[in-house]
């Protein structure tokens, strides 16, 4: 059996090969195995591909625009992780498509699929980044393929680290349309754990699971636990769309991802990141799922147990999300 493992120079394609890794080291099997792929492989740390290539795995180029490409990445593998893409809107859906037919057409047997909480749920279809995943997962279910997809919470990561970071960019102030709403934010490392477990067999075919954390908790309580471990006073500042739109706006933050990022600190567009925010307050993201201790045994971590993790981004002045680890 060999894998195949889209973006792995992301935070969660990343991760997810690197799981899968130890988990073919603690089973024995060879790493030969394993194909990972991304746009351009040229732009993986050097350390990185060297520790690839000495394993045995394939690094192929795999670009979501690129039909033709994605079948040679994919060809010689049985089971697929598909990462969403970046892109937000038609451009993405039709990237997901070529990724779908593109597997089918190298002969790949099973796809897992990360998408969003509540993809098939009219609830969430006025949040930004919904409609993509809805149409998406519709595509794969009508493919014919099997599949898993994994339907992610919002990540803490972004609240621990970018939203720390917009903070001290602004003044010690939390500014989100999250207001006093709760959310059982999952872990980049919890889904990845998830995604590698898929992709490696775990899960039931043709089935959606809810990848959400273990506890329910406010932007504000994330805002207060972070100015306890920094000592630094960060005020929470809850907003209305439009006043969250205006300060995104004048910290270049574009409004969708068709503009510029040059001047972004972020890799997100106002849309997502309001109706995101927005979603919370309206109580759409504090969703309790058992999937996640069913599929790895384990317990999801908190912010807790996250928070001294990124304290270097206080600690280093991060400014900017390419120097987010």
């Amino acid at each position: 059996m060999k894998y195949v493992i889209t973006g792995v120079d992301g935070k969660l394609g990343g991760r997810v090969a690197e799981n899968v890794i130890t988990h073919f080291m603690t089973q024995g099997i060879t790493h030969a195995n394993l194909i990972f792929t991304c746009p351009l492989p040229e732009r993986i740390p050097a350390k990185i591909r060297e520790r690839w290539s000495q394993l045995g795995i394939t690094l192929r180029a795999a670009d979501y625009d690129n039909p033709e490409q994605l079948v040679v990445a994919f060809t010689g593998g049985q089971r697929l992780f598909m990462v969403s893409g970046v892109l937000i809107g038609e451009k993405r859906v039709r990237q997901h498509k070529n990724v779908i037919n593109a597997a089918i057409k190298a002969g790949i047997d099973h796809i897992t699929y990360t998408s969003f909480l509540g993809a098939t749920d009219p609830a969430y279809a006025h949040v930004y980044v919904t409609p993509d995943h809805t149409e998406t997962e519709i595509y794969l279910r009508k493919s014919g393929i099997n599949y898993n997809v994994m339907r992610n919470n919002l990540y803490m990561e972004n609240y621990l680290t970018t939203s720390v970071m917009l903070s001290l960019l602004s003044g010690n102030k939390w500014y989100t349309t999250a207001g006093e709403g709760k959310a059982t934010y999952i872990a980049k490392d919890d889904s990845a754990l998830v995604g590698a477990l898929l992709l490696l067999g775990k899960g039931e075919d043709k089935r959606a699971y809810n990848i959400t954390g273990s506890e329910s908790i406010s932007q504000r309580d994330l805002c207060q636990l972070v100015s306890h471990v920094s000592g630094i006073p960060i005020e929470y500042c809850p907003v209305g769309k439009e006043e969250f739109f205006e300060y995104l706006d004048s910290i270049h933050i574009p409004r969708d991802t068709d503009q510029d990022f040059s001047l972004s600190p972020v890799p997100w567009c106002g849309n997502d990141m309001v109706t995101n925010e927005a979603s919370i307050a309206e109580g759409l993201m504090d969703v309790k799922s058992d999937d996640f201790f069913t599929i790895t045994g384990q317990h999801a971590l908190t912010a807790k147990n996250l928070v001294v993790k990124y304290s270097y981004i206080w600690e280093k002045g991060i400014t900017h999300w390419k120097d987010i680890l």
